[in-house]
């Protein structure tokens, strides 16, 4: 009779075994699917054109590193990331400078029609870009914001504001209301609550976002090629859009994937400098929302 125990026991241990083997090889074909283009691409980066065509699964026999200096001299890769830099930087500021005043009222405080207006900006989750980016192209076009990075940022900032604040809210309504009563009783005003004990504590749902953000400003496409017509203001991808429309002609295939490599380098750093971060926030906001 004691057996039974032990054996069933010992079989389930078995199966959680065989389990954790089979997504462990799993997790490691995903791994290897996702990497291997990458790696492919560094390589490819590396090589001339000859090699490209004749052996494009071969290792370069030297290091071209003449391919990037072509990327950022020919094909202006440089300038499309100062802009990029640029666009991210004003878009980051106005989407926090907005989004985390309005998660703290949203999240903190009790007014009438604050359901309302928790509800109105819901519903922004729904409005994707594209649909409505004729009539904002119209709007912009005849108060004269087109071609203009600053506003730019500030179409990207608007349109990411309904996501930025349902997320924050959540992190806002998740702090002890003893810090935020304590700080009123040290004389602390509003202004001064949100920037003193507010914003500290719900830093890792503002790196979340920060995160986010910058992959999504980074990586947009459609209303930077719609508002931007400037070619010394135009983004990242529009610039390696237009690299690979010029390189496939010019066949200077090395520094197209050289151009490739570059705009995936600040991504992989930024999630490299903030990933431990990045999903201590998401693992508290599964927690606590």
């Amino acid at each position: 009779m004691s057996a039974y125990p032990s054996t069933v026991q010992a079989r389930s241990q078995s199966s959680r075994g065989i389990g954790k083997l089979v997504l462990r090889i799993f997790l490691i074909l995903q791994a290897l699917i996702v990497l291997y283009p990458l790696v492919w691409n560094v390589l490819a980066s590396f090589k001339t054109n000859a090699e490209v065509m004749e052996s494009p699964w071969s290792l370069p026999s030297a290091l071209h590193f003449g391919n990037y200096a072509r990327a950022f001299t020919t094909a202006r890769i440089g300038d499309y990331m100062v802009n990029s830099v640029l666009v991210v930087a004003m878009s980051m500021a106005v989407l926090l400078f907005t989004a985390v005043p309005t998660a703290y009222v949203l999240g903190r405080m009790n007014f009438r029609g604050r359901s309302f207006l928790t509800n109105f900006y819901m519903a922004g989750l729904f409005i994707g870009g594209v649909y409505i980016i004729v009539p904002l192209f119209l709007m912009m076009n005849d108060l004269n914001m087109l071609n203009n990075r600053f506003w730019l940022s500030a179409v990207y900032a608007t349109g990411s504001l309904p996501f930025s604040v349902f997320l924050l809210t959540g992190f806002m309504k998740s702090i002890p209301h003893d810090y935020e009563e304590a700080a009123m009783i040290d004389g602390c005003g509003y202004f001064g609550t949100l920037f003193k004990v507010i914003i500290p504590m719900a830093r890792p749902g503002i790196i979340t976002l920060i995160v986010f953000s910058f992959f999504d400003f980074w990586n947009e496409y459609v209303l930077a090629m719609t508002f931007i017509t400037d070619d010394v203001k135009k983004t990242i991808p529009i610039g390696l859009s237009n690299l690979m429309q010029i390189q496939q002609y010019a066949t200077d295939w090395g520094s197209l994937f050289a151009g490739l490599v570059i705009v995936l380098v600040p991504t992989i750093l930024v999630y490299a400098l903030l990933q431990k971060r990045l999903t201590q926030g998401m693992m508290l906001g599964g927690v606590k929302g």
